[in-house]
């Protein structure tokens, strides 16, 4: 029986979508259409293309833009050619791609786009990152990044800005990954990868240019249970320097209530960095970052205060789980040990968690005051959100109250 259930993600889709696809939009007598063409790879002398979609037995097609130009009003499309995750060069197949696998590594690179000055890598794990890093070496970013949420990143999607180094290698070599995308692999790399035999490698040497892709925008399709589809344009954040944040402020019944201090160059670099990140992880979101790493990260929550609550508690597991396995090797779930768990306990809530001094970041206006103190009373510094709420004046006091700064971006930053 076990077996046979294990059969079930060997098994390989002959997908009987079309070659090519065409996506027309029509006004009186204008039409503009966007040309694609189904991807596949050359694995083992076979042209494959996704292994399945979702789920075994749900079929799946890669398509890439190859002509077409898309213009409504003053935005339009990303011109076909510049190709990242949909037309990827498999260096080492393993398992050849399925569409979580692609999907992964898009939003890695949706996020990645926005660091391109300091080596940074980003884990994701079923479409949101578990952990996000920025350092003066990739190696020590991959760590970071890793040690976040280190049981998260087990069988996840590790995007790097940079070429992958040998010493990069042997640290993800230390881990189980399904996927790494590099811009380029330095000698010696692919020799350490090949042990991994299921692990997918994947060159986009356009990561070198990703920030020609900050700003830039395509439809995206969303297709609905009768056969129905949203079209939106992709999301762009606007805040994307000091210069573009506001300082909270707010009016109340004829009272206007201002944060009193400003960010140190510190907390904006963390601020900046978190709302960033921020665009790539599902609402309702709350996350924490420290010293440009991610602390805790809630995602796709009902409510703000709620997802606050999980983003605390999972900086607190991840700090204690993270302890544990540098000091004894195991899992903190693993030890049983009661005096070794009791030291491990009292360490992370003396540092609260990794949370003091943090910032926090949401991703739509915190409807009361009560979302922000979740973060405030583990001691974060700083708090990043769109603003616009009626009971903005609440939370300007609350940090006034607790020495804590806040700025606003005026953009939601929704993803669903």
């Amino acid at each position: 029986m076990t077996e046979d259930l294990k059969k079930m993600y060997r098994t390989i889709m002959d997908d009987q979508f079309t070659p090519n696809m065409e996506i027309s939009f029509v006004e009186q007598d204008k039409r503009q259409t966007l040309f694609y063409e189904k991807v596949s790879w050359t694995i083992e002398g076979i042209q494959k293309g996704l292994r399945y979609g979702e789920n075994p037995g749900q079929e799946a097609a890669l398509y890439k833009l190859v002509n077409g130009n898309l213009v409504l009003g003053e935005t339009e499309t990303i011109q076909p050619g510049q190709y990242l995750a949909s037309d990827v060069e498999l260096l080492q197949s393993g398992k050849h791609p399925g569409k979580t696998n692609i999907t992964d590594a898009d939003n890695s690179l949706n996020i990645l786009r926005y660091f391109v000055d300091e080596p940074t890598v980003v884990i994701v794990k079923h479409n949101n990152p578990c952990g996000v890093a920025r350092s003066d070496t990739l190696e020590d970013a991959y760590k970071k990044a890793n040690i976040a949420d280190r049981v998260a990143a087990f069988g996840g999607c590790i995007a790097v800005n940079q070429a992958v180094d040998m010493a990069t290698a042997e640290a993800i070599y230390e881990q189980y990954a399904e996927v790494v995308v590099a811009p380029d692999f330095e000698p010696g790399v692919m020799d350490i990868f090949a042990k991994k035999k299921n692990l997918r490698v994947v060159r986009i040497r356009n990561i070198d240019r990703l920030q020609t892709f900050v700003g830039q925008r395509c439809v995206e399709f969303k297709s609905l249970i009768d056969g129905g589809i949203i079209a939106q344009w992709s999301f762009v954040p606007t805040s994307r320097t000091k210069a573009d944040l506001k300082l909270a402020e707010s009016e109340y019944k004829g009272k206007v209530y201002k944060i009193n201090r400003e960010p140190t160059d510190q907390e904006y670099a963390d601020l900046l960095f978190g709302w960033l990140v921020e665009s790539g992880i599902t609402s309702n979101s709350v996350i924490y970052v420290k010293d440009q790493v991610t602390v805790g990260i809630g995602t796709g929550e009902q409510d703000r205060v709620g997802v606050a609550e999980i983003a605390r508690d999972k900086a607190y597991r991840k700090l204690a789980d993270r302890y544990c396995f540098e000091m004894y090797g195991i899992p903190y779930n693993d030890l049983t040990d009661e005096d070794k768990q009791a030291d491990i306990d009292d360490k992370v809530a003396l540092e609260k968690g990794g949370l003091i001094g943090a910032a926090m970041v949401s991703d739509a206006f915190f409807p009361f005051r009560d979302g922000v103190d979740v973060g405030l009373r583990e001691g974060i510094a700083a708090v990043i959100h769109p603003g616009g709420s009626g009971n903005d004046y609440q939370s300007i006091e609350a940090c006034n109250e607790s020495g804590a700064t806040m700025v606003y971006t005026g953009q939601r930053s929704f993803k669903h």
